[in-house]
């Protein structure tokens, strides 16, 4: 309501009553008092003053409730969303500062490795040592998604997300913008026990990722790997068809052969029970690797596969995760440190296998303090007849953090983490990095 006109109303109900009281009192203008001569001025003034605040006509034909007005634009800006969708916008803001002294060399400027932990980059064999410190914003992500609920019922719903984070790419440089483009993590849609699109695999346990400042975490004993696929879930069990992909050691060592040769996906199942104290999750991965080398000639394709035991489990305001790998891992656990099979001179395949895991206890201190320690290992057998000995065999590393979050939402933390890789050759290099991070969620 227009804010003049409760004050209008009380004038006009004040210049009506003393209009009223004058008639009563009214009698020939040489008879009047001097108490109904200023009755008389008082009333004039006050009509004059009802005149001033009074809307012009312009004014006057102004619509009398905002909801009345004209609409911002023409059309919806949502005009394909089908009846009663709703919306997601969220994410996070982190800004990352790292400090890493490696004791073989250096990690090379611009990759992954000076962004976060990949086992795969410790260097190993260089005779001096590095010292380096890099600042990012690279982490912060953004969550997009839809929820379309059918036939009226919202337990009934279809779902969309897509989800982006600023690893991976450059526009520029960290000598003027840091300028770094926006890379797709996930991109799915789900109905009832489907989903279709890109996200974590089936035979990775997202709930026990550790609460690092690290991006991954205990990397070294971790299943990590986002791909598209066909899942299908009913209750604790659900069943995948995902995107194949196999990496190579040629002959005698090598740069890493890449190959989708193939038609049959990866397949995983999983079984997760859940209880009151936290829950237990147990995986299958079964592969078929298969390459054709240039010039035509088919190598043997093999099957192979690997296991997976996750868990969690709550100790009051506390918890412990773990997870443990066996089988032929590959490119499923520490980033791809070892590859899935090697090559021999016949161009015939033979499996890498190994086992990984990791251990992580979190400890909340109060409700804004907590913290986690947590070590990661993997190991891998290689025949160094085939691969040489420049191959990887095994890392490992140990992380101590402490996180706290003044307020809602809003957390600044630190975490120290000391890290060894071990080439076939046994020749060995470590590092030790510190981590700062503030990261506001929304």
């Amino acid at each position: 309501m227009n804010a003049r006109r409760p004050t209008l109303l009380a004038l006009y109900l004040i210049v009506g009553g003393l209009a009223a009281a004058s008639l009563l009192v009214s009698r020939p203008a040489g008879a009047q008092t001097a108490k109904e001569q200023e009755l008389e001025q008082r009333v004039a003034e006050l009509e004059k003053l009802v005149h001033q605040l009074a809307p012009g006509p312009a004014a006057a034909a102004a619509p009398a409730t905002k909801s009345a007005s004209a609409p911002l634009q023409a059309q919806s800006i949502t005009p394909n969303a089908a009846a009663g969708t709703s919306y997601l916008f969220t994410g996070y803001l982190k800004a990352d500062a790292l400090w890493t002294d490696t004791s073989d060399g250096v990690i090379a400027e611009g990759t992954a490795g000076r962004d976060f932990y990949v086992p795969g980059a410790t260097p190993v064999g260089a005779a001096a040592k590095s010292t380096n410190m890099n600042a990012d914003v690279k982490q912060t992500r953004l969550i997009l998604g839809t929820d379309t609920p059918l036939n009226g019922d919202p337990k009934d719903k279809l779902a969309t997300r897509v989800e982006f984070d600023f690893y991976g790419t450059s526009l520029g440089n960290q000598r003027v913008t840091n300028t770094f483009a926006p890379t797709l993590r996930h991109a799915y849609v789900q109905w009832r026990q489907w989903l279709v699109g890109q996200t974590w695999s089936n035979f990775q346990d997202a709930t026990t990722l550790v609460d690092s400042v690290d991006y991954i975490g205990a990397t070294d004993g971790t299943v990590f790997v986002r791909q598209p696929q066909v899942r299908f879930t009913d209750g604790g069990w659900s069943l995948s068809a995902e995107n194949r992909q196999a990496t190579l050691t040629p002959y005698h060592g090598g740069a890493q052969i890449v190959s989708d040769d193939g038609v049959l996906p990866d397949l995983t199942a999983r079984y997760t029970w859940k209880f009151a104290g936290g829950q237990l999750s147990g995986a299958v991965l079964v592969r078929q690797l298969k390459y054709r080398q240039v010039g035509g000639t088919p190598n043997d394709s093999i099957n192979t596969a690997a296991i997976s035991l996750s868990g969690k489990i709550s100790m009051g305001s506390d918890d412990l995760r773990f997870m443990v790998n066996d089988g032929n891992l590959g490119r499923y656990v520490g980033l791809n440190f070892s590859n899935d099979a090697q090559i021999d001179a016949d161009g015939h395949f033979k499996a890498i296998n190994g086992y990984a895991g990791f251990i992580a206890y979190r400890h909340v201190w109060d409700t804004a303090l907590r913290s986690s320690l947590y070590y990661g290992l993997e190991h891998y057998n290689n025949d160094t007849l085939l691969s040489g000995t420049d191959v990887g065999r095994s890392s490992q590393s140990w992380t101590v953090n402490l996180i706290y979050s003044p307020v809602p939402k809003l957390e600044v933390g630190g975490e120290y983490r000391h890290a060894r890789r071990e080439l076939e050759s046994e020749r060995s290099g470590s590092f030790n990095r510190l981590q700062l991070m503030t990261k506001y969620s929304f």
